[in-house]
Protein backbone atom coordinates (compact mmCIF):
# COMPACT_ATOMS: atom_id res chain seq x y z
CA UNK A 1 0.00 0.00 0.00
CA UNK A 2 1.47 3.50 -1.02
CA UNK A 3 1.79 6.34 1.21
CA UNK A 4 -0.50 8.07 -1.35
CA UNK A 5 -3.11 5.60 -0.91
CA UNK A 6 -3.14 5.20 2.43
CA UNK A 7 -3.47 9.14 2.81
CA UNK A 8 -7.02 9.34 1.05
CA UNK A 9 -9.92 8.86 3.12
CA UNK A 10 -11.57 6.35 1.58
CA UNK A 11 -8.43 3.65 1.74
CA UNK A 12 -7.33 4.48 5.17
CA UNK A 13 -10.42 3.80 6.90
CA UNK A 14 -10.74 -0.19 5.79
CA UNK A 15 -9.68 -1.76 8.37
CA UNK A 16 -7.30 -4.24 6.72
CA UNK A 17 -5.60 -0.98 6.12
CA UNK A 18 -5.33 -0.23 9.65
CA UNK A 19 -4.23 -3.25 10.92
CA UNK A 20 -1.19 -3.03 7.83
CA UNK A 21 -0.35 0.24 9.09
CA UNK A 22 0.35 -0.45 12.95
CA UNK A 23 3.94 -0.64 13.68
CA UNK A 24 4.59 -4.27 14.20
CA UNK A 25 8.32 -4.04 15.17
CA UNK A 26 7.45 -2.16 18.31
CA UNK A 27 4.17 -4.19 19.31
CA UNK A 28 6.54 -7.22 19.13
CA UNK A 29 9.37 -5.72 21.12
CA UNK A 30 6.79 -4.37 23.89
CA UNK A 31 5.40 -8.12 24.02
CA UNK A 32 9.39 -9.11 24.03
CA UNK A 33 9.14 -6.93 27.64
CA UNK A 34 6.19 -8.44 28.74
CA UNK A 35 7.23 -11.75 27.96
CA UNK A 36 10.41 -11.20 29.67
CA UNK A 37 8.80 -9.74 33.05
CA UNK A 38 6.67 -12.91 33.51
CA UNK A 39 10.09 -15.00 32.91
CA UNK A 40 11.45 -13.01 35.94
CA UNK A 41 8.14 -13.10 38.17
CA UNK A 42 8.09 -17.20 37.43
CA UNK A 43 11.59 -16.72 39.12
CA UNK A 44 11.50 -15.21 41.88
CA UNK A 45 8.39 -16.51 43.33
CA UNK A 46 10.45 -20.27 43.33
CA UNK A 47 9.74 -21.11 39.36
CA UNK A 48 5.99 -20.93 40.23
CA UNK A 49 3.33 -19.39 38.27
CA UNK A 50 1.61 -18.04 41.26
CA UNK A 51 1.08 -15.80 42.44
CA UNK A 52 2.20 -13.46 40.44
CA UNK A 53 3.89 -14.58 36.41
CA UNK A 54 0.37 -15.93 35.82
CA UNK A 55 -1.38 -12.97 36.84
CA UNK A 56 1.18 -10.52 34.99
CA UNK A 57 0.52 -13.08 31.70
CA UNK A 58 -3.11 -12.81 32.01
CA UNK A 59 -2.98 -9.22 32.19
CA UNK A 60 -0.58 -8.63 29.47
CA UNK A 61 -2.38 -10.77 27.25
CA UNK A 62 -5.65 -8.57 27.78
CA UNK A 63 -3.75 -4.89 27.74
CA UNK A 64 -2.18 -6.07 24.53
CA UNK A 65 -4.74 -6.78 22.84
CA UNK A 66 -6.52 -3.55 24.10
CA UNK A 67 -3.48 -1.74 22.48
CA UNK A 68 -4.40 -2.79 19.15
CA UNK A 69 -8.00 -1.60 19.07
CA UNK A 70 -6.50 1.22 20.64
CA UNK A 71 -4.20 1.62 17.51
CA UNK A 72 -8.00 1.86 15.42
CA UNK A 73 -9.45 4.58 16.99
CA UNK A 74 -9.02 7.90 14.83
CA UNK A 75 -6.71 10.58 15.85
CA UNK A 76 -9.83 12.67 16.28
CA UNK A 77 -11.01 10.94 19.12
CA UNK A 78 -7.81 11.26 21.00
CA UNK A 79 -8.24 14.57 20.18
CA UNK A 80 -12.10 14.69 21.61
CA UNK A 81 -10.89 13.15 24.69
CA UNK A 82 -7.91 15.17 25.81
CA UNK A 83 -9.68 17.90 27.87
CA UNK A 84 -12.40 15.89 29.24
CA UNK A 85 -10.22 13.47 30.34
CA UNK A 86 -7.88 15.75 32.06
CA UNK A 87 -10.54 17.34 33.98
CA UNK A 88 -11.94 13.80 35.07
CA UNK A 89 -8.19 12.97 36.22
CA UNK A 90 -8.54 16.45 38.12
CA UNK A 91 -11.67 15.84 40.26
CA UNK A 92 -10.83 12.47 41.02
CA UNK A 93 -7.44 13.65 42.37
CA UNK A 94 -9.33 16.14 44.31
CA UNK A 95 -12.05 13.67 45.59
CA UNK A 96 -8.73 11.82 47.12
CA UNK A 97 -8.36 14.68 48.96
CA UNK A 98 -11.92 14.34 50.90
CA UNK A 99 -12.82 11.00 50.36
CA UNK A 100 -9.60 9.19 49.74
CA UNK A 101 -8.53 5.54 51.29
CA UNK A 102 -5.50 5.39 53.33
CA UNK A 103 -2.95 2.41 52.71
CA UNK A 104 0.22 2.70 54.96
CA UNK A 105 0.49 5.87 55.44
CA UNK A 106 -0.65 7.03 51.79
CA UNK A 107 -3.97 8.19 50.47
CA UNK A 108 -3.85 7.37 46.53
CA UNK A 109 -6.91 5.42 46.14
CA UNK A 110 -10.49 5.77 45.84
CA UNK A 111 -12.63 3.09 47.27
CA UNK A 112 -15.62 2.20 44.32
CA UNK A 113 -16.81 -0.71 46.69
CA UNK A 114 -16.07 -3.61 43.89
CA UNK A 115 -12.46 -1.80 43.26
CA UNK A 116 -9.94 0.71 43.76
CA UNK A 117 -8.74 3.42 42.10
CA UNK A 118 -5.76 5.56 41.87
CA UNK A 119 -6.81 9.01 40.20
CA UNK A 120 -3.04 9.96 39.30
CA UNK A 121 -2.67 7.41 36.42
CA UNK A 122 -5.19 8.89 34.61
CA UNK A 123 -3.60 12.03 35.15
CA UNK A 124 -0.24 10.32 33.52
CA UNK A 125 -2.35 10.17 30.26
CA UNK A 126 -4.72 13.16 30.89
CA UNK A 127 -1.73 15.57 30.92
CA UNK A 128 0.07 14.47 27.73
CA UNK A 129 -3.65 14.47 25.77
CA UNK A 130 -4.45 18.11 27.30
CA UNK A 131 -1.27 19.74 26.72
CA UNK A 132 -0.67 18.09 23.30
CA UNK A 133 -4.27 19.55 22.52
CA UNK A 134 -3.49 22.97 24.05
CA UNK A 135 -0.15 23.40 21.98
CA UNK A 136 -1.81 21.78 18.81
CA UNK A 137 -4.26 25.70 18.73
CA UNK A 138 -0.80 27.24 19.52
CA UNK A 139 1.20 29.84 17.06
CA UNK A 140 5.27 28.97 17.03
CA UNK A 141 5.93 32.32 19.12
CA UNK A 142 3.23 31.40 22.12
CA UNK A 143 4.90 27.88 22.15
CA UNK A 144 8.28 29.61 22.39
CA UNK A 145 7.79 32.58 25.19
CA UNK A 146 4.29 34.36 25.62
CA UNK A 147 2.05 34.84 28.93
CA UNK A 148 0.03 32.31 27.65
CA UNK A 149 2.37 29.60 28.76
CA UNK A 150 0.75 30.25 32.43
CA UNK A 151 -1.71 27.94 31.33
CA UNK A 152 -0.18 24.80 30.04
CA UNK A 153 2.24 25.87 33.25
CA UNK A 154 -0.17 25.34 35.82
CA UNK A 155 -2.31 22.54 33.54
CA UNK A 156 1.14 20.68 35.13
CA UNK A 157 1.03 22.84 38.53
CA UNK A 158 -2.24 21.60 40.23
CA UNK A 159 -2.26 17.84 39.19
CA UNK A 160 1.44 17.61 40.64
CA UNK A 161 1.05 19.24 43.94
CA UNK A 162 -2.02 16.80 44.18
CA UNK A 163 -0.59 13.77 43.31
CA UNK A 164 2.85 14.99 45.99
CA UNK A 165 0.64 15.66 48.88
CA UNK A 166 -0.90 12.59 48.77
CA UNK A 167 2.22 11.50 49.10
CA UNK A 168 3.30 9.85 45.55
CA UNK A 169 6.53 11.60 45.34
CA UNK A 170 7.62 9.16 42.28
CA UNK A 171 4.18 9.98 40.24
CA UNK A 172 4.45 13.58 40.64
CA UNK A 173 7.51 13.90 39.54
CA UNK A 174 6.81 11.57 36.43
CA UNK A 175 3.88 14.00 35.90
CA UNK A 176 6.01 17.13 36.25
CA UNK A 177 8.98 15.42 33.96
CA UNK A 178 6.46 14.57 31.20
CA UNK A 179 4.60 18.13 31.30
CA UNK A 180 8.51 19.96 31.08
CA UNK A 181 9.05 16.98 27.96
CA UNK A 182 6.36 18.52 26.25
CA UNK A 183 6.52 21.87 26.74
CA UNK A 184 9.93 21.44 25.43
CA UNK A 185 8.93 19.46 22.35
CA UNK A 186 6.45 22.06 21.21
CA UNK A 187 9.39 25.09 21.36
CA UNK A 188 9.90 26.26 24.46
CA UNK A 189 12.93 28.62 24.55
CA UNK A 190 16.14 27.73 26.08
CA UNK A 191 16.55 30.34 28.01
CA UNK A 192 13.31 29.64 29.76
CA UNK A 193 14.47 26.11 30.37
CA UNK A 194 17.68 27.01 31.40
CA UNK A 195 16.24 29.37 34.05
CA UNK A 196 13.57 26.88 35.10
CA UNK A 197 16.64 24.33 36.07
CA UNK A 198 18.53 27.31 37.87
CA UNK A 199 15.32 27.59 39.56
CA UNK A 200 14.93 24.48 40.91
CA UNK A 201 18.62 24.45 41.83
CA UNK A 202 17.96 27.45 44.22
CA UNK A 203 14.88 26.11 45.74
CA UNK A 204 16.01 22.17 46.28
CA UNK A 205 17.39 23.11 49.45
CA UNK A 206 13.97 24.81 50.91
CA UNK A 207 11.95 21.74 49.22
CA UNK A 208 13.97 19.20 51.31
CA UNK A 209 14.12 21.14 54.55
CA UNK A 210 10.44 22.58 54.45
CA UNK A 211 8.40 20.32 51.89
CA UNK A 212 9.91 16.62 52.19
CA UNK A 213 8.19 14.13 54.08
CA UNK A 214 10.55 12.60 57.08
CA UNK A 215 10.71 9.17 55.09
CA UNK A 216 11.55 11.16 51.65
CA UNK A 217 14.35 12.98 53.54
CA UNK A 218 15.42 9.72 54.62
CA UNK A 219 16.21 8.59 51.28
CA UNK A 220 17.87 11.38 49.41
CA UNK A 221 20.09 11.03 52.64
CA UNK A 222 20.54 7.22 51.74
CA UNK A 223 21.42 8.11 48.31
CA UNK A 224 23.87 10.98 49.55
CA UNK A 225 25.57 8.13 52.15
CA UNK A 226 24.27 4.73 51.32
CA UNK A 227 26.48 2.98 53.83
CA UNK A 228 25.43 5.11 56.95
CA UNK A 229 22.34 2.96 57.90
CA UNK A 230 22.54 -0.46 55.55
CA UNK A 231 19.97 -2.07 57.68
CA UNK A 232 17.77 0.66 57.85
CA UNK A 233 16.83 3.45 55.54
CA UNK A 234 19.64 2.46 52.97
CA UNK A 235 18.98 -2.02 52.87
CA UNK A 236 16.87 -1.63 49.62
CA UNK A 237 19.68 0.16 47.76
CA UNK A 238 22.74 -2.08 49.02
CA UNK A 239 20.66 -5.13 48.30
CA UNK A 240 19.99 -4.17 44.57
CA UNK A 241 23.29 -3.41 44.43
CA UNK A 242 24.87 -6.24 45.78
CA UNK A 243 22.56 -8.21 43.18
CA UNK A 244 23.45 -5.65 40.22
CA UNK A 245 27.13 -6.27 41.07
CA UNK A 246 27.22 -10.43 42.08
CA UNK A 247 25.61 -10.97 38.46
CA UNK A 248 28.80 -9.90 37.03
CA UNK A 249 29.21 -10.02 33.19
CA UNK A 250 26.72 -13.76 32.20
CA UNK A 251 24.84 -14.06 35.55
CA UNK A 252 24.56 -16.51 38.10
CA UNK A 253 21.66 -18.49 35.94
CA UNK A 254 17.81 -18.73 35.68
CA UNK A 255 16.46 -18.81 39.11
CA UNK A 256 19.59 -19.18 40.99
CA UNK A 257 19.90 -15.31 41.91
CA UNK A 258 20.57 -15.72 45.96
CA UNK A 259 19.27 -11.90 46.68
CA UNK A 260 16.02 -12.64 45.17
CA UNK A 261 15.43 -16.38 45.99
CA UNK A 262 16.64 -16.01 49.86
CA UNK A 263 14.29 -12.89 49.89
CA UNK A 264 17.17 -10.34 50.85
CA UNK A 265 16.08 -8.09 48.09
CA UNK A 266 12.84 -6.19 49.19
CA UNK A 267 9.79 -5.49 46.34
CA UNK A 268 11.97 -8.13 43.85
CA UNK A 269 8.74 -8.82 41.94
CA UNK A 270 7.90 -4.62 41.52
CA UNK A 271 10.11 -1.80 42.17
CA UNK A 272 13.36 -3.72 42.52
CA UNK A 273 12.83 -6.37 39.44
CA UNK A 274 15.58 -5.31 37.42
CA UNK A 275 18.61 -5.88 39.72
CA UNK A 276 16.67 -9.53 40.08
CA UNK A 277 17.41 -9.98 35.83
CA UNK A 278 21.26 -8.60 36.41
CA UNK A 279 21.79 -11.04 39.25
CA UNK A 280 20.62 -14.06 37.07
CA UNK A 281 21.73 -13.01 33.11
CA UNK A 282 24.17 -10.55 34.13
CA UNK A 283 25.57 -7.18 32.33
CA UNK A 284 24.41 -8.81 29.27
CA UNK A 285 21.31 -9.85 30.03
CA UNK A 286 20.56 -6.21 31.67
CA UNK A 287 22.12 -5.01 28.51
CA UNK A 288 20.01 -6.95 26.52
CA UNK A 289 16.53 -5.45 28.25
CA UNK A 290 17.49 -1.70 28.50
CA UNK A 291 18.65 -1.95 24.14
CA UNK A 292 15.09 -2.98 24.22
CA UNK A 293 13.90 -0.87 25.71
CA UNK A 294 15.70 1.90 23.96
CA UNK A 295 14.89 0.27 21.08
CA UNK A 296 10.86 0.89 22.34
CA UNK A 297 12.27 4.54 22.82
CA UNK A 298 13.51 5.17 19.66
CA UNK A 299 11.00 3.69 17.13
CA UNK A 300 8.04 5.94 19.28
CA UNK A 301 9.92 9.28 18.49
CA UNK A 302 9.90 8.41 14.84
CA UNK A 303 6.42 7.52 14.90
CA UNK A 304 6.22 11.67 16.94
CA UNK A 305 8.03 12.90 13.82
CA UNK A 306 5.96 11.38 11.28
CA UNK A 307 2.41 12.29 11.75
CA UNK A 308 0.95 15.42 10.20
CA UNK A 309 -0.38 17.09 12.94
CA UNK A 310 0.90 18.84 16.03
CA UNK A 311 -1.48 16.86 18.38
CA UNK A 312 -0.03 13.67 17.33
CA UNK A 313 3.24 14.98 17.20
CA UNK A 314 2.60 16.09 20.75
CA UNK A 315 0.79 13.22 22.31
CA UNK A 316 2.99 10.33 20.73
CA UNK A 317 5.89 11.91 22.33
CA UNK A 318 4.69 12.94 25.76
CA UNK A 319 3.77 9.46 26.03
CA UNK A 320 6.95 8.60 25.02
CA UNK A 321 8.44 10.85 27.41
CA UNK A 322 6.53 9.09 30.42
CA UNK A 323 7.89 5.44 29.31
CA UNK A 324 11.74 6.74 29.52
CA UNK A 325 11.45 8.35 32.49
CA UNK A 326 9.91 4.99 34.06
CA UNK A 327 12.90 3.23 32.74
CA UNK A 328 15.50 5.89 33.69
CA UNK A 329 13.92 6.71 36.90
CA UNK A 330 13.85 2.68 38.28
CA UNK A 331 16.97 2.33 36.91
CA UNK A 332 18.73 4.95 38.10
CA UNK A 333 16.81 4.40 41.46
CA UNK A 334 17.86 0.47 41.55
CA UNK A 335 21.80 1.47 41.01
CA UNK A 336 21.81 4.23 43.15
CA UNK A 337 21.58 7.17 41.26
CA UNK A 338 18.52 8.31 42.55
CA UNK A 339 16.22 8.21 45.97
CA UNK A 340 13.86 5.52 45.75
CA UNK A 341 10.76 6.70 44.79
CA UNK A 342 8.42 3.86 43.92
CA UNK A 343 8.29 4.26 40.39
CA UNK A 344 8.30 0.57 38.68
CA UNK A 345 10.19 -0.46 35.64
CA UNK A 346 7.30 -0.62 33.19
CA UNK A 347 5.65 -3.92 31.78
CA UNK A 348 8.68 -5.81 33.86
CA UNK A 349 7.22 -5.08 37.03
CA UNK A 350 4.60 -6.84 38.39
CA UNK A 351 1.37 -4.36 38.60
CA UNK A 352 -1.63 -4.39 36.66
CA UNK A 353 -2.68 -0.49 36.87
CA UNK A 354 0.95 0.97 35.56
CA UNK A 355 0.79 -1.58 32.70
CA UNK A 356 -2.72 -0.93 31.78
CA UNK A 357 -1.78 3.02 31.48
CA UNK A 358 1.65 2.47 29.65
CA UNK A 359 -0.36 0.17 27.33
CA UNK A 360 -2.98 2.69 26.64
CA UNK A 361 -0.40 5.16 25.91
CA UNK A 362 1.38 2.55 23.68
CA UNK A 363 -2.30 2.43 22.03
CA UNK A 364 -2.16 6.35 21.19
CA UNK A 365 1.38 5.95 19.50
CA UNK A 366 0.06 3.23 17.49
CA UNK A 367 -2.70 5.27 16.85
CA UNK A 368 -0.87 8.07 15.54
CA UNK A 369 1.41 5.58 13.56
CA UNK A 370 -1.84 4.71 11.98
CA UNK A 371 -3.51 7.93 11.40
CA UNK A 372 -0.08 9.94 10.83
CA UNK A 373 -1.61 11.66 7.04
CA UNK A 374 -4.69 13.07 9.41
CA UNK A 375 -5.14 17.06 9.46
CA UNK A 376 -6.11 18.59 12.52
CA UNK A 377 -7.78 21.96 12.39
CA UNK A 378 -5.96 24.83 14.35
CA UNK A 379 -8.10 25.12 17.74
CA UNK A 380 -7.98 24.81 21.85
CA UNK A 381 -11.97 25.35 22.21
CA UNK A 382 -12.66 22.75 24.56
CA UNK A 383 -15.76 21.67 21.87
Amino acid sequence: MTASAISRPGERDRLPVKLGQIDWRLAGLIALIGGAGAMMLYSVAGESWVPWAGNHLIRFSAVFLVMLGLALVDVRWWYAAAYPLYAVGLLLLVAVELVGETRMGATRWLDLGFTSLQPSEIMKLGIVLALARWYHGASAQEAKWHWKLIIPAMMIAVPVVLVAHQPDLGTSLLILFTGVAIMFAAGLSWRVVLTGIAGVLVIAPLMYFFVLHDYQRARVDVLLNPEADPSGAGYHIAQAKIAIGSGGLLGKGYGLGSQSQLNFLPEKHTDFIFPTLAEEFGFLGAFFILAIYGAIIAISLRIASLSHNHFGRLAAAGVTATFALYVLINGAMVMGLAPVVGVPMPLLSYGGTVMLTVMIGFGLIQSVRVHRYLELPKSRGVI
